[in-house]
Parts: C-alpha cells; structure tokens; sequence
C-alpha cells in the first residue's frame, strides 16, 4: 500500500538569483532618475579565472540593466597609471578592480588611489572608517549615503529578503536579538560584514583559524558603533549553537562546516566561491542560500548609480553656495 503522507518540512533552499531579481527595481528606479547610463570600468591585471568570471557576470549584469561597462585588461605594472587615468576621467563613472593583483599591500594602496568619487567597491580609506565606525552618511546633511563593500553588503540585503531584519525596530537596530557566527574574518568581507551586522544590533561571533571576537554595540545595544571583545577558548562548537544565522565564507575545497553544530531552524548563508556546507545542511536548517555571486553584482550596480547620485547631490549644493554668494 503507497504511503500517501506527506514528506516532512525541509529546508528551503534560496538562490541568489531569485533575490537579485527583488533587488534590481531599485536600481532600475535610481537609473530611470540619472541623465544618463553610468559607465563602469573594470580592470583585470590578473590570470584568476574566479576575476575573470566575475568580470563577464557585471558585464552581462550591466548590459542587461542599461548600465555601460568596459573590461580593460593591463599589465600588473601598468594598473596604477590607468586608475589614475580612469580617475581623470570625466566620462567614467565607477571603477572596479579585479584583486587580488600582487597579493600584498600593493593591493591595499591600488585600492586607496582610486578616486572615492568612483569607488564602486567601498574600500577607499573613507568609506570603512565609516563603516566600522558606523557613520552612514558622507555630509551633514544626511543627503549623500556612504558606499558600503559589495559583498558585505549583498550578505545584509539576502538577510532583508529573508525578513531577518526586524522592520518593526528603528533603522539601524533591525537585528537586535539575533545572534549570527560568521566564519571568515579577512579585512575584506569577513570583518566588514561583522562590524556591519553588529552595529545593525546582532551580536556576532566572528571566528578565523586564530579563534573567536565577538561585535556588539553592548548590553541592549546602548552604544552607537560595536565593540570587539576576545572570546578565549572558543570555538565553533561554542558560537555555532548559540547563533540563529549562520554564514560562511572560507576559501578552498578543504573546509567542511560541521552541521551537526547548528541549531534545529537556522539560517545558513554560504559566500565561499566553494561549498562550506555540504548537503546535510538541509536537514537542520529552514533556509539555506548556497551562492551570493548574482546579488554581490547587483549591489555593485546599486553602488554605481549611488556614486552619480552622490555626485549629483554635491554639484547641486555647491551651486546652491555659488547662488547665494551672488546675492
């Protein structure tokens, strides 16, 4: 006799391409508002297929969403000089650049040369002293938003789509109550993605091969910007459980998150360009969202039209100064 009993609730597993698609209205509504197609520069000074993938999923992402992008392909030797020319400019608006390049601080300067005006990753000097010090503005008046890293800030969009943000709370504690591990702490999404969740409320627990810091803006999140406090002797086994999110991010084939740590209904989120959970995730988890690759290249797109915008705005106030000045 067929058992005609329904299967057991599972996992629902969310694509990152089903969230961009939520996600590119808005693009397309601050587009719509532009005098014209922002045009994109991405330089690739590398032979790393995972650049070079990229780079033909923003040109693609571009063309399909009336965005201009040009790849330039220069020797490592040469980026410096054709930043520098791409700042000088006029008719480029944002400037990407494909890392890692020499893989030491020669990156960190390539990405402090580019023009902030056109910085479309977030990570000229300003930008993450704004972040981590939770600054969300770039003026006074509040009219021009500081640009956030591409990565980090798809993590924190795919947690909206999820309604993990409390939309009940005020803006900017929306995560309160949440606790979140994030594995991965490099200076490039791992401890921007930390502060950005703590200072939104959650308490986080960071964790690399060196241990465990834990970002929170306090008891009852009393204070503006996160703290980080040394969490000794822990470990995944101690953080993992006590998390209702957990997302990953560690590079090559040989790391192997141990599901059984998690607890019954978590949310797991995996920015690894490789699997950090296998299959058996499904069974403990309600969401699970395997890829973030697609809504990364939106929010590089939202970040575009927000650099124009932010140009815009600045160009309207220093006219305003020069009218009142002529009175």
């Amino acid at each position: 006799m067929a058992n005609n009993e329904p299967d057991p609730a599972s996992c629902k597993v969310v694509l990152a391409g089903t969230v961009a698609k939520s996600l590119l209205s808005e693009v397309s509504e601050g587009l719509s508002k532009l005098t014209r197609a922002p045009l994109l520069v991405g330089f690739l000074a590398n032979s790393d297929p995972a650049a070079r993938m990229y780079a033909d999923w923003t040109n693609k992402t571009c063309k399909e969403n009336g965005f201009k992008f040009e790849l330039r392909e220069v020797d490592r030797e040469e980026l410096e000089g054709a930043i520098l020319a791409a700042n000088a400019d006029s008719n480029v608006d944002g400037i990407i650049v494909y890392y890692p390049i020499f893989n030491n601080r020669q990156d960190q300067y390539l990405q402090q040369i580019t023009d902030i005006r056109k910085d479309v990753e977030g990570l000229s000097h300003r930008y993450i002293f704004n972040l981590f010090q939770n600054i969300r503005f770039l003026d006074d008046q509040k009219l021009q938003k500081s640009i956030l890293p591409c990565t980090p800030l798809a993590i924190i969009k795919i947690l909206e789509y999820l309604r993990v943000y409390n939309t009940i709370l005020p803006y900017g504690n929306r995560l309160f109550g949440h606790s979140i591990t994030v594995v991965n702490r490099s200076e490039v999404v791992g401890r921007p993605l930390a502060a950005l969740l703590a200072n939104d409320g959650a308490c986080v627990y960071s964790v690399d091969v060196t241990g465990v810091q834990q970002f929170t803006r306090g008891e009852g999140i009393k204070e503006r910007r996160h703290k980080v406090v040394d969490k000794e002797g822990w470990g995944l086994r101690e953080c993992v459980p006590l998390s209702d999110v957990v997302i990953t991010g560690v590079p090559g084939n040989s790391f192997n998150f141990p599901t059984e740590l998690l607890r019954e209904g978590a949310v797991c989120i995996n920015f690894s360009t490789e699997k950090n959970f296998g299959p058996e995730v499904k069974e403990k988890a309600s969401i699970y969202v395997p890829a973030i690759g697609k809504v990364t290249i939106v929010m590089l797109l939202r970040n575009l039209v927000r650099l124009v915008q932010n140009r815009e705005s600045m160009q309207e106030a220093s006219n305003h100064v020069d009218r009142s000045s002529d009175e």
